[in-house]
């Protein structure tokens, strides 16, 4: 019989602690937790201010009663534990105003992480400043909300939790906006992807600042200073600008850090103490594409964690493979997913990659209700290996970038993208779903079939003297607009009007989507011309410059 101690609940404690009562009956199991909730629901929070989550006790997964019920575990809330002593195997823990220790034989770290708080000037003495963590976090919101006549919000920060709370804020009909220091929302992801995510939010009134920061709160913070001097009225912030590793405690005991005050642990989940484990938001992962360490707070990773250090404390080898970083975020009627790293990362890094876009339908076109999904693969072109994806669109996203995950979990490659056999009916889904589509146009690209340029480097290929060739139908260019400069052959014309065309000149080819900008560069490069297809077409293009677009 050994006593564990487990630091913190949520996801990767509870985890832990019920698969160690299902692996060793007799063990004694206790649980630490600082705050008065050993088991919530943390990523429901923003929905129960929207009311979309109605009661309170929906984000209540379990109970320190139930827990014990159950399995049997000794739940201690408002216990906060302050010192670990790893030579003497105890901690000390601080509850109601008293101290007392407890030994363990095996502890398990998992405390998590805490927001980031930025040093703004007059944020010490502002009456009406928010971060999001947790329940009691929401419950000061709320009590903020209901007790103050709130008119205008202010998010600063355009990640996950900013832009869930910009959402759902704004279905309490109070008027958003949104500060972020980056360029672009989300950054995650990459900028044209994130640019869908901004047309939405503008759509719905919400008003987007971007490479821009807050340097000051005046009046209480009823002011917000930016860096630039401009001046923004808000009856409530909400301060989402990132969360770090909660280590204090682990540092001062000596378990070594790495990464951003990380904890490191080894395949096994152990911290430089034998005895001791750590896991979920605090703990330095490896990036599975790029083995890398990397800083992954995410739930799913988290649990895993939390039943793997079990069975390794347990005695069955199942060791911490590392975390690719799937994540998905909806924003009012839009989704934004990604799995793996970015092409900004891949970039950074050094890699051999290439990049593609397509345009798909959640479900077969001719079926009601078929909608846009924009999907991204950052890829090898020699190799085949998928470093990254996104996918942007208002149904389907979660579907497509969890097959694209478990392709690079199972070390597929792009080749492979075709040949996944995917469930098909029209209300479902295509015959070639937008995941085989992104496997043939990989291939394209890895086979020599096709060249393509990215959409930040149009404008320099132009200015080389390279001409823009567009493929769609005259209509389309009246009704959605149109390439400055670009001279215009439908495709359909393309074969019987190709000798308009100069041999001699080199051709950049687009149309909406890239698919008949494909099938013209075919056509083109079997005539004996230069051609490069312009990736994602028109459609990506206008939602990400639109400014470059005409109108007329």
């Amino acid at each position: 019989m050994a006593k564990i101690v487990i630091v913190g609940g949520v996801a990767g404690g509870m985890s832990a602690a019920a698969r160690l009562r299902r692996l060793r009956e007799d063990d004694q199991i206790i649980i630490l937790e600082k705050g008065p909730f050993v088991s919530f629901a943390n990523c429901g929070l923003p929905y129960y201010v929207s009311g979309e989550i109605s009661k309170e006790t929906d984000l209540i997964v379990q109970t320190p009663e139930s827990l014990q019920a159950r399995f049997g575990l000794d739940v201690r809330p408002f216990h906060e534990v302050t010192a670990i002593d790893p030579e003497d195997k105890k901690v000390t823990i601080s509850h109601k105003d008293e101290s007392y220790t407890e030994t363990y034989d095996y502890l398990i770290l998992s405390p998590g992480a805490k927001p980031v708080i930025p040093p703004i000037t007059g944020l010490d003495t502002a009456k009406n400043i928010f971060s999001l963590r947790n329940v009691p976090d929401v419950k000061k919101i709320m009590q903020h909300l209901q007790l103050n006549s709130v008119k205008q919000a202010t998010i600063i920060g355009a990640g996950f939790i900013g832009l869930e709370m910009a959402e759902n804020l704004s279905k309490r009909n109070i008027k958003v906006t949104i500060v972020e220091k980056a360029p672009h929302v989300l950054p995650s992801i990459d900028e044209e992807m994130a640019a869908y995510i901004e047309k939405e939010l503008t759509n719905n009134n919400v008003t987007v600042i971007t490479s821009k920061a807050a340097t000051a709160f005046q009046n209480a913070g009823q002011k917000i200073i930016l860096d630039d001097g401009s001046i923004l009225d808000s009856d409530v912030t909400i301060l989402s600008v990132g969360v770090r590793p909660e280590t204090t405690i682990a540092k001062k005991a000596g378990i070594k850090v790495g990464l951003n005050n990380g904890i490191l642990v080894n395949d096994k989940y152990q911290t430089n103490f034998a005895d001791i484990y750590a896991i979920g938001d605090a703990i330095v992962v490896k990036q599975q594409i790029t083995n890398k360490d990397s800083l992954i707070s995410l739930a799913s990773p988290a649990n895993r964690q939390g039943r793997q250090v079990a069975d390794n404390i347990a005695g069955l080898n199942h060791p911490n493979k590392g975390s690719i970083g799937t994540a998905i975020v909806r924003v009012f009627n839009q989704s934004a997913a990604s799995t793996g790293i970015n092409e900004r990362t891949a970039t950074k890094l050094g890699l051999n990659f290439k990049v593609i876009h397509i345009l798909g339908k959640n479900h077969a076109s001719y079926y009601p209700n078929a909608t846009d999904i924009t999907l991204k693969l950052i890829f090898n072109a020699e190799t085949g290996k998928i470093y990254g994806a996104q996918g942007v669109g208002a149904s389907g996203v979660d579907k497509r970038i969890d097959i694209l995950a478990t392709a690079i979990k199972g070390e597929l490659t792009i080749f492979d993208l075709p040949e996944l056999e995917l469930t098909y009916a029209p209300p479902f889904g295509s015959a070639k779903d937008p995941v085989n589509m992104l496997g043939y146009a990989a291939m394209n690209i890895a086979e020599g079939l096709s060249t393509n340029i990215q959409w930040y480097n149009l404008q320099h290929e132009l200015s080389t003297g390279k001409v823009l060739l567009d493929v769609r139908d005259s209509e389309e260019l009246i009704h959605n607009g149109h390439f400055k400069n670009a001279i215009n052959i439908p495709l359909n014309e393309l074969r019987c009007r190709i000798n308009e065309l100069d041999p001699e000149q080199a051709y950049i080819i687009t149309c909406h989507s890239g698919l008949r900008s494909y099938v013209g560069e075919r056509i083109l490069k079997q005539a004996g011309f230069t051609v490069e297809n312009l990736d994602g077409a028109f459609a990506l293009y206008s939602t990400v410059r639109p400014n470059e677009i005409s109108r007329d």
